[in-house]
């Protein structure tokens, strides 16, 4: 494409890692070097380790910002394994919920995670793996090419020609859309999930005299806010690079704008209300909120969301992180309609 006098609109880095075996350092230590820039220029970071593992199913780790557009790029990646069928395809033929058996979180073994739950940059990492079965040479000195091609019983070109189609067009469209395909909306249903599971305890909240009206606000401002833009993006002519730009920097900053303010990068460095840990996390919250009916010996994920062992509810300690992650989403939806000097914004 390049010798064909392609340019894309913006540049590709192509990096490679050391020390991932010993909590990500190599990707760490370049992301706290080059942070300031990240914030103003990533528009996303697509994680090729761990790529080819299998050749049965497709899994991607990513934010919720890129969903819709691996939807879009499954539909036109030819199956490895199934021939004459799409990975789209394949996948929705076993389960019609295609993104319940594709989507997962972000996992911390991943230099992808520090980019999102620290950096505030959208990331990717996807994997094609084994059914019921892990690759048992990963991390290890026996980790080469041979042993891969005799684990996917020669299969291993075919998988990675489907690597290469879905990270190619990956890249060709985040790098050379007029507008970013990034899809800002998709966190105002991940809200709403959490809020689901929430309004469980909303009676056990109300006996006490607190309410979660806080966070439902902030959620329909949010939501109101992608609304808007994209009105805007819709009624806007694509020829008007300048404007482009404008809606370009703000669907690339989404990401960011969900890193806490108002908590200490010291402290809590994975500062992401959603995909972060500590007591900021919307995650958290909820694990804090279990309290309410349980121990907190009993409340799964208790440790890592930052409650503390042999202590129950806290209304103290619930009214601060319900603050923590309302100004956070507040902010970002504030952010997100590019409207600050509206003084109907209520806070």
């Amino acid at each position: 494409m390049v010798s064909n006098g392609f340019q894309p609109r913006r540049s590709l880095l192509f990096i490679s890692w050391d020390g991932g075996d010993f909590g990500s350092v190599g990707s760490t230590e370049w992301l706290e070097g080059y942070l300031s820039l990240l914030h103003l220029k990533a528009v996303v970071y697509v994680s090729l380790d761990n790529a080819v593992l299998g050749d049965d199913k497709f899994h991607a780790k990513t934010s919720p910002l890129l969903i819709s557009l691996i939807e879009n790029i499954l539909k036109q990646v030819e199956s490895p394994n199934h021939s004459g069928q799409t990975l789209y395809e394949q996948v929705a033929f076993s389960n019609h919920s295609w993104d319940a058996e594709v989507i997962q979180p972000l996992p911390m073994d991943s230099s992808a995670y520090s980019f999102t739950a620290f950096a505030g940059v959208p990331a990717i990492e996807f994997s094609f793996v084994e059914d019921g079965q892990v690759y048992p040479f990963l991390h290890t000195k026996d980790d080469t090419y041979e042993n891969l091609h005799k684990v996917l019983r020669g299969r291993l070109p075919a998988v990675a020609q489907a690597v290469a189609q879905f990270a190619g067009q990956l890249l060709i469209r985040l790098s050379h859309d007029h507008l970013l395909p990034l899809d800002f909306g998709r966190y105002g249903d991940v809200v709403l999930r959490h809020i689901g599971s929430l309004n469980e305890f909303s009676g056990d909240l109300k006996a006490r005299g607190l309410t979660l009206q806080w966070v439902y606000s902030a959620r329909g401002d949010y939501i109101r806010a992608a609304e808007k833009l994209r009105k805007e993006i819709y009624s806007s002519e694509e020829s008007d690079e300048r404007l482009t730009r404008m809606y370009n920097v703000r669907i690339m900053r989404v990401e960011y704008y969900f890193l806490s303010q108002y908590v200490s990068p010291a402290d809590s460095p994975f500062r992401h209300i959603f995909l972060g840990r500590g007591d900021h996390t919307l995650g958290a919250l909820l694990n804090h909120v279990r309290l309410l009916r349980s121990s907190s010996s009993e409340t799964p994920g208790a440790a890592t969301s930052g409650v503390a062992p042999g202590l129950g509810f806290q209304e103290s300690r619930f009214r601060r992180q319900l603050a923590l992650l309302t100004w956070t989403l507040q902010g970002a939806a504030n952010a997100l309609s590019g409207d600050v000097w509206n003084i109907d914004n209520n806070f």
